[in-house]
């Protein structure tokens, strides 16, 4: 379980200081498919980057598993089983799809280690294992082997930051079953995504409304997706 105390983040920009993220408190149940949506600069991915260490708060308690990880670096994080997957998933010339998966799992996975969790993100296995991770794949592909390395690893946070970005509509589609495939066999871990797509709201067990830098609005999605619905990007919420 991941628990988010009091959390503030600030910047500085242009001699002032901004406050990004404004005392948020939340917590994040285990075997659940959360989304976190709101509208654009409101504080969602700085909040997905806040979880995953990338940056780290200027006040407030981050646990997870009833651990106190506020000053854990994203390395430390990774190893307790948090994943982070970015918006723009990073190229790697030189290594292959397998090195990727190898790396991720830990272990000399074989080649139908490698197809099994290629074939969960509806990539061919034959056509990538061998591929280099690098500007020969599309963002979607890159999207989905970035999910895949995920699966590998199997930790007990995944947190996915906006991966509708940029990708065209058969891998939206695509990243759609993949997300629902994963929600649907959560065992002990929880699931984070930053998304306003409806698409992805409607998978959801649960959804987070964030709007200049609080929560707005939190809730099962039956609660949450009606006054969501139809909006625009500047998303209207129950709570104002």
């Amino acid at each position: 379980m991941l628990e988010l105390k009091n959390i503030s983040f600030n910047v500085e920009s242009e001699g002032q200081n901004k406050e990004i993220i404004k005392n948020v408190d939340l917590v994040i149940p285990d075997g659940k498919l959360i989304v976190i949506t709101g509208p654009n600069g409101g504080g969602k991915s700085t909040l997905a980057r806040l979880i995953a260490g990338i940056e780290i708060p200027t006040s407030g308690n981050i646990l997870f598993n009833g651990e106190d990880i506020t000053e854990s670096t994203v390395t430390e994080r990774a190893r307790m089983g948090i994943s982070f997957a970015f918006q723009q998933p990073v190229r790697f010339k030189g290594i292959r799809v397998i090195d990727l998966l190898r790396l991720a799992a830990k272990k000399q996975l074989s080649g139908a280690d490698a197809c099994e969790y290629l074939s969960a993100v509806g990539l061919c296995a034959k056509e990538y294992v061998d591929r280099e991770v690098n500007a020969s794949l599309s963002g979607g592909e890159l999207k989905r082997i970035e999910i895949a390395t995920i699966l590998a690893r199997s930790t007990a946070l995944s947190i996915f930051d906006e991966q509708e970005a940029g990708i065209d509509l058969w891998s939206f589609q695509n990243l759609i079953d993949v997300f629902r495939h994963m929600r649907d066999n959560i065992k002990d871990g929880s699931i984070i995504i930053i998304s306003h797509q409806e698409r992805i709201l409607d998978i959801a067990d649960e959804i987070i409304v964030i709007k200049d830098g609080t929560v707005v609005d939190n809730g099962t999605k039956d609660e949450i997706l009606p006054g969501l619905i139809g909006t625009s990007s500047a998303l209207k919420c129950r709570k104002q």
